[in-house]
């Protein structure tokens, strides 16, 4: 029996359908539905059951570019193909309307990797932190991992070394460390470059610098990125949205490019410049 994980928007209504008809659909060709307990009780289905998301043949995230950031985070790094149905206003991420999911679904059920559908592998970032000299756990993050000032109103200084070379000490508000699918995230928000997906890099784009030097870099993706907390302010270390750490001065991050990928599931050509033309309603003259 093939099995379906399910990550959804659960304080939508509308995805909350979405869930719902998709459990109907597998009901009916004997695939198991699969959700996480905290989305069980909203979901409220006799015909999905409790489990791990990652143990299952295909992910869906029903909801918008963070329900897909939430998806591929529950995976922690194992490849499963995730499809994205979009119901949010932006949507770089998923790759299927809602209307289009039920024949999505049946494509993926009955159809051939690589002919009648295709996987679109995405860089992930890995981050290590160091607090007092012991060792944090590791995470993962799609679009970013950012270091910022915890407190308002101040700057952070953030001592930066590329592949064990010092770089230079950044005062600014923080530090966005993001992937080519990052790129269209915050570090966009904070004037970086929008970097095509099929790239393997590293952007590193200071927030808000109080200096001379305010650029964006592109690094390669072997190259990794230590950043020391200096002065003596606290930071903040988020991944994708969510807080991980609060960092004091002399604790250390390390970003690389992580061995894991993010694996999205294309129903059709989705050529990246024409996402953005769409996104942002450009025109062709």
């Amino acid at each position: 029996m093939s099995r379906i994980g399910i990550a959804v928007h659960r304080f939508r209504p509308d995805a909350i359908e979405v869930v719902r008809s998709i459990a109907t659909w597998a009901h009916g060709h004997d695939v198991a539905v699969v959700v996480e307990d905290s989305d069980a009780p909203t979901i409220n289905s006799p015909l999905v059951t409790v489990g791990d998301v990652g143990d299952v043949d295909v992910l869906v995230a029903v909801g918008g570019d963070g329900t897909m950031l939430r998806a591929v985070r529950s995976l922690q790094g194992r490849v499963v193909p995730v499809i994205g149905v979009n119901l949010g206003l932006l949507g770089y991420l998923t790759g299927v309307e809602q209307e289009s999911l039920i024949d999505a679904l049946e494509t993926w059920r009955t159809g051939t990797a690589g002919r009648d559908f295709h996987y679109d592998d995405r860089m992930l970032l890995e981050i290590a932190m160091w607090s007092s000299g012991a060792r944090l756990s590791n995470h993962l993050a799609l679009n970013e991992v950012v270091i910022e000032k915890r407190d308002a109103g101040h700057t952070v200084r953030l001592g930066v070394d590329i592949d064990k070379v010092p770089f230079t000490t950044y005062a600014a508000d923080g530090l966005i460390l993001a992937t080519p699918t990052g790129s269209t995230a915050y570090s966009m928000s904070a004037r970086g470059p929008i970097l095509s997906p099929r790239m393997s890099a590293m952007l590193m784009t200071p927030v808000s610098p109080h200096m001379l030097f305010d650029r964006s870099i592109v690094l390669d993706a072997s190259e990794a990125v230590r950043i020391e907390v200096l002065g003596h302010r606290h930071v903040n270390v988020a991944t994708d949205g969510d807080l991980l750490h609060t960092l004091k001065p002399g604790d250390v991050v390390e970003v690389r490019a992580a061995e894991e990928v993010a694996r999205f599931m294309r129903f059709e050509e989705q050529r990246f410049h024409q996402i953005l033309k769409s996104k942002f309603g450009l025109s062709d003259r």
